[in-house]
């Protein structure tokens, strides 16, 4: 899309979803995708983290369920790090308005670990990828919890 394209009502930024080599050569190309802005009442959708974490981890937080190929493992890292990129700091705004508790101190303990994860990369062996998305999805499903218990509202 360039500068004077037309726009698309409700859209306020378009991407173009590719991989690209070192050296500039696109290997992978998954489309545009529009972003939308969306009302501050429905930005944060809990019902749709917890399906992306139970696509990594049984409802307990364990690995048992089937293990992902790398490509859906992939996607499934993307989800993940998009939501916890929008959940900690939701999470974060509604733990400023607590007084001093544990619970306010664990929520900040969360949403460090978020961001210490956002950091990282996947270890580039074999099964790597998938350990890494299932971190995500345990610190994604603790956020979950807290955003639940401080908003009083479930997902």
């Amino acid at each position: 899309m360039n500068a004077t394209a037309r726009r698309t009502a409700g859209v306020k930024m378009t991407l173009r979803v590719c991989r690209v080599t070192t050296h500039g050569t696109v290997t992978d190309d998954d489309g545009t995708v529009n972003a939308t802005q969306r009302s501050k009442a429905t930005a944060v959708d809990l019902e749709e983290m917890r399906e992306t974490v139970l696509a990594l981890l049984n409802p307990d937080g364990s690995p048992a369920v089937p293990e992902p190929a790398d490509p859906e493992a992939a996607t499934l890292t993307e989800l993940l790090r998009g939501h916890l990129q929008m959940l900690a700091p939701e999470v974060e705004a509604a733990v400023g308005t607590l007084p001093d508790s544990i619970a306010r101190y664990c929520a900040l303990a969360c949403i460090g670990e978020a961001r210490d994860k956002l950091r990282t990369q996947p270890v580039p062996r074999p099964g790597g990828s998938v350990a890494y998305a299932r971190r995500l999805a345990r610190v994604l499903h603790a956020l979950c919890e807290h955003h639940e218990r401080m908003c009083g509202r479930p997902g």
